[in-house]
């Protein structure tokens, strides 16, 4: 598992590993970026499901709750396939803009 921070922003990228032992690793290292908004790169998955990106509910749900940002990216999943808990965009670009934008309504407590 491979952690690039910038700033209160963390992107995770995996290795080869099963999609299974990644969230494993994930969660074991939780705690270590558990303050930061976390931005979750799955490009190097070759097939993923949207049952797949359900795994990562749980997750999602612990992490927007405590106000932080948590965006999955994959182009392999349509946003639409996903319950809207699940923040699920197709670029890197494009989950920084969501976290810049969760970052500054939560800013106005909107």
């Amino acid at each position: 598992m491979i952690f690039d921070k910038t700033g209160n922003t963390t992107i995770v990228y995996q290795e080869n590993i099963s999609l299974r032992k990644f969230i494993e690793n994930l969660n074991s290292s939780y705690k270590n970026i558990k303050n930061d908004h976390l931005i979750i790169n799955l490009f190097s998955f070759s097939q993923i499901t949207s049952n797949d990106i359900l795994e990562f509910l749980q997750l999602s749900n612990a992490h927007r709750a405590a106000n932080k940002s948590f965006v999955l990216v994959t182009n392999k999943v349509e946003y639409d396939q996903v319950p809207d808990e699940i923040c699920l965009v197709p670029t890197i670009r494009e989950a920084k803009d969501i976290v810049e934008m969760e970052e500054i309504e939560r800013d106005l407590d909107l």
